[in-house]
């Protein structure tokens, strides 16, 4: 089924939606009049996450970076040069995604998810003007097309997405879904972990910080889709099929690997306090959590508990005001013309 474009206004239909996909709504967004329950607590969510890069102070990272092992230095710039790409897709995708929401509650939550996802892409330029120079940061944002590993992962989701971009249809939206879970809920795992590493022995500890709101935001994006996801196949359980299911549990298998090879390459046996057998084993955790809640059969057999049960305490908490490195006020100096992001 070929999906349409939301209209801009629909005068005769009526304000709460009679549809998630090719349905009708006048797009007047009342949310005391909304077709989902859940949506309106996760507008108040996405709203209380809300940050920005200029409240952490980058000068300690600053002089910490040259004191970093080459092996971690050079992970460092490839992980944020691998998020940057990431980031930027998925803006575009957000975007893409509005446009065929017809309810109006789900479009907003989804321009407020693209408009986290530019603050995301700001913060990896803030991080990078913090501790090289231009020439450097320069090859950061073009990793993507220089590592081989890299590139082949990036395609994955890329090409995962190219179906519902080319010829948007319910199946090729439901599908999208599993490559947006996979981007936002699986990819980025593994360079999460290596910063909250260097954030426990008390390294660049305002970049992880900055890395954990990321994650708060990517774990909301996450739940928002899988609602989506679910919401589509109430509507239209035709595509719920067998063949939707193992199309799924492959593709997270699939990702599951690359996001290993990506591991390897990248943390191998070189950073002082990750397992590489560890992060393998946390990988295809993730991987089967997140199939689970999209409704697939967990593509690796166990792998039913979180090996790396340390990265919890740096993952999942609220932080509310309380820097969780240290479990006290946050102290950190609001940027200004004197040390702000085009300075630093």
């Amino acid at each position: 089924m070929k999906l349409e474009k939301r209209k801009l206004v629909d005068v005769d239909a009526p304000n709460r939606s009679t549809g998630i996909l090719n349905g009708r709504s006048s797009n007047i967004l009342n949310w005391d009049d909304v077709r989902f329950s859940w949506a309106y607590p996760k507008y108040k969510r996405m709203l209380a996450n809300f940050w920005t890069p200029f409240e952490i102070n980058m000068t300690k990272d600053r002089q910490q970076f040259p004191e970093l092992s080459a092996d971690e230095q050079n992970a460092f710039l490839k992980i944020i040069g691998l998020l940057a790409l990431l980031d930027s897709v998925q803006t575009d995708y957000a975007g893409r995604a509005a446009d065929y929401l017809t309810d109006s509650s789900l479009h907003a939550l989804m321009i407020i998810l693209a408009q986290q996802e530019v603050i995301h892409n700001h913060s990896y330029s803030y991080v990078l003007s913090s501790i090289a120079d231009k020439e450097t940061q320069d090859q950061v944002f073009d990793f993507w097309r220089t590592e081989p590993i890299l590139r082949e992962r990036n395609e994955f989701v890329t090409n995962g997405y190219a179906a519902f971009a080319e010829e948007p249809t319910v199946e090729h939206f439901l599908k999208s879904i599993i490559y947006d879970v996979i981007l936002e809920g699986l990819f980025f795992y593994s360079g999460f972990a290596f910063f909250y590493n260097l954030a426990r022995n008390q390294k660049m500890v305002a970049t992880s910080t900055m890395i954990n709101y990321i994650n708060r935001d990517e774990q909301l994006h996450v739940d928002l889709f899988v609602k989506i996801f679910e919401e589509v196949l109430r509507e239209y359980p035709l595509y719920d099929t067998p063949e939707l299911k193992a199309y799924g549990q492959e593709a997270f298998r699939q990702a599951a690997e690359l996001e290993v090879e990506w591991g390897r390459f990248i943390i191998g046996h070189k950073i002082d306090g990750i397992q590489m057998n560890e992060l393998e084993d946390y990988i295809k955790f993730m991987a089967n959590k997140r199939a689970k809640q999209l409704g697939f059969s967990a593509p690796f057999e166990g792998y039913h508990t979180n090996p790396m049960r340390w990265i919890v305490a740096y993952q999942e908490v609220d932080l509310g005001k309380t820097d969780f490195f240290e479990q006290r006020s946050r102290a950190y100096t609001k940027t200004s013309d004197v040390n702000g992001f085009d300075e630093l």
